[in-house]
């Protein structure tokens, strides 16, 4: 099994910066991170195969940025410009392979506990 755990969230003005981190106890073929808001449903936000380019939900390309450091087991999501609709619970997800393909929530078998992200004006 996978083992995710994230920390970073927090809160922030709009036009502000935070960086999450993600803890993997192992990896899937596909790792990536997703977020859900009040009374919508979880979405891709970025993450790609191991070792490939990430793929960006084209909401945060340009403002969010996905790294791993391999010596530490560890995802980050590095959000700038952060905007209102950015507010949501932040999760970082593993997978098989397909997962990378369908961007789909279903796809991913592991799952952190989430982090909070709030952005206010």
């Amino acid at each position: 099994d996978v083992q995710l755990v994230e920390s970073g969230g927090g809160s922030v003005q709009a036009g502000g910066s935070l960086r999450l981190s993600c803890r993997a106890f192992g990896y899937g073929d596909c790792m990536g991170w997703f977020r859900q808001a009040p009374g919508k449903e979880r979405e891709w936000v970025v993450g790609g195969h191991v070792g490939d380019a990430p793929t960006y939900a084209a909401s945060v390309k340009g403002r969010f940025t996905f790294s791993q450091d391999n010596a530490k087991s560890t995802l980050y999501l590095q959000m700038d410009n952060l905007k209102l609709e950015d507010t949501a619970m932040y999760y970082c997800a593993a997978g098989g392979s397909v997962g990378c393909f369908s961007l789909r929530p279903v796809d991913f078998a592991f799952w952190g506990q989430g982090t909070q992200v709030t952005v206010s004006s």
